[in-house]
């Protein structure tokens, strides 16, 4: 029998968000971000839930020939636009729209030898500070970008840094709209924070919008709010067994450290879950885990293959007992996967991401 860990990955729930993303943005197109492996849940897994995007967005050539690879002929946005010169070549043969954020990719695309003009995003760094123009360096790349033959349309994107916080978004969005008040092109602005939380101040000002992590279930700005807050579902469950217990007396420890000391009988679970499958190894004693639906806590040291938890709450827990890390338990039962993050001192995103390739998945 194999070891009792698994993943699932919940096509319906990725439909629901995303259409909970459309309903923020109800005039705008949506980008389904599928950077990263669509958020470590396997873009051919989760295609099937997100279909009904208008494009999809992300990071490599190859995913985007994966992406075409599963039927899919609408637009596929390169959101770091081409790395090499040579990329351009990929972009033409597999009709990729992509970001330009520097002089650079500007300078390929001049010196590219093109029968079919690309479609760009023209990216402004208005506070963000990672990619895109300055704000007074973005009109002079509009006008060299829109003077060559291989471009074809010119659209205009920023990203918001802080719309997950009280800072907001009205800084950014000032100076954005400022420089391009009387550009032409469709706009992109809202991340899913922006669409979220900003969806009154961005109403008609975004023609596409970019929901990321709100897609895969996650809140954008937990602890504020949660998922639930937002109407959003799990789209993946981690699960295991317990495959061990221990009866514990008064001054006995627990794991590697023997950070946790019992004071008191208490039974243990020992669960086939570890960091080596993705299980963040910062969290510690009260992290909430569901066992058989029930809420838990685990205690001690992530192991590289085992955390035990606390079944006191469960009495007839034993060998055998359906354990839940994050996601979809038992009848009604959900642990937020924000939450579990959280008490790992890290966010959703990364859990999603880390899901170790050992870990066996399946859709539902």
């Amino acid at each position: 029998m194999p070891r009792p860990i698994l993943a699932t990955v919940h096509t319906a729930a990725l439909g629901h968000n995303l259409a909970r993303a459309r309903a923020h943005a109800p005039d705008a197109k949506v980008w389904a971000i599928v950077k990263a492996n669509a958020y470590g849940h396997g873009i051919e897994r989760a295609f099937g839930g997100l279909k009904s995007a208008d494009g999809f967005a992300l990071l490599d050539l190859d995913e985007a020939k994966r992406l075409r690879a599963l039927d899919w002929r609408g637009p596929i946005l390169l959101l770091e636009g081409c790395f090499d010169a040579r990329d351009l070549e990929s972009c033409s043969r597999l009709g990729l729209w992509h970001v330009v954020h520097c002089n650079e990719q500007i300078d390929m695309l001049a010196a590219h030898k093109t029968v079919q003009p690309h479609r760009i995003f023209l990216k402004m760094n208005s506070g963000m500070n990672r990619l895109g123009f300055k704000p007074e360096r973005y009109r002079a790349a509009w006008t060299r970008l829109n003077a060559l033959p291989q471009v074809d349309e010119i659209s205009l994107m920023t990203h918001f840094s802080d719309a997950d916080t009280a800072k907001g978004i009205a800084a950014q969005l000032s100076t954005f709209e400022s420089v391009t008040h009387d550009l032409p092109g469709e706009r992109s602005l809202s991340n899913s924070a922006g669409n979220l939380r900003h969806s009154t101040a961005l109403a008609a000002k975004s023609d596409w919008i970019r929901p990321g992590i709100a897609v895969y279930g996650s809140a954008p700005d937990y602890p504020e709010h949660s998922a639930e807050h937002w109407g959003l579902q799990p789209t993946m469950t981690l699960a295991s067994k317990i495959i061990g217990v221990q009866h514990l007396q008064a001054g006995d420890t627990v794991g590697y450290g023997s950070r946790f000391t019992a004071d008191g009988p208490l039974r243990i679970g020992v669960v086939a879950c570890g960091y080596a499958d993705g299980y963040p190894r910062h969290c510690s004693t009260g992290t909430p885990v569901l066992v058989d639906g029930v809420r838990c806590r685990m205690v001690g040291r992530v192991s590289m293959d085992m955390i035990t938890v606390d079944l006191s709450p469960v009495p007839l827990a034993d060998m055998g007992t359906g354990v839940t890390l994050w996601g979809r338990a038992s009848g009604s039962a959900v642990l937020s996967i924000d939450e579990v993050a959280h008490a790992g001192a890290t966010v959703g995103y990364e859990l999603m991401c880390a899901l170790a390739q050992r870990v066996p998945v399946v859709v539902d």
